[in-house]
């Protein structure tokens, strides 16, 4: 059976998509596909799955998870949390962040691709070391 790499998973709209190991390309793989219990897949899991002609193209069947979906927050522990006097100055400073960000947008105007890239990487550091 091939296997492959998890692209990307939506679970709200039922699909994604694997890269094969093999040269396959991009396959698709929907929800119903799923082995029971696994409700959906994470980005760079890997996967085993047979692969069918579908009318859009190679569709994955029986798909079967190689190894657990990669956490964020994997070997954190409790006690490498931030003081929570430390998160509150974080929190409003990204509170501020985003009200500049809102402002810009409520002018019809999206932030230039480097500053939404740096709104986007406070954003995800701020969200693992509230998930900590």
């Amino acid at each position: 059976m091939p296997t492959g790499k998890v692209k990307f998973f939506d679970a709200e709209k039922g699909f994604g998509f694997v890269s094969g190991d093999a040269g396959e390309g991009d396959v698709f793989v929907p929800a119903s596909a799923l082995p029971e219990g696994v409700p959906s897949l994470k980005g760079g899991q890997r996967i085993e799955f047979s692969i069918a002609e579908g009318r859009r193209g190679a569709q994955a069947l029986s798909v079967r998870v190689l190894d657990p979906a990669p956490s964020v927050t994997e070997g954190r522990r409790v006690r490498d949390r931030k003081p929570a006097d430390e998160m509150v100055v974080i929190v409003e400073d990204v509170i501020k962040l985003l009200d500049s960000v809102s402002e810009s947008l409520r002018r019809g105007h999206y932030p230039d691709k480097g500053h939404g890239a740096k709104v986007a990487q406070v954003l995800r550091a701020v969200a693992g070391d509230l998930e900590a």
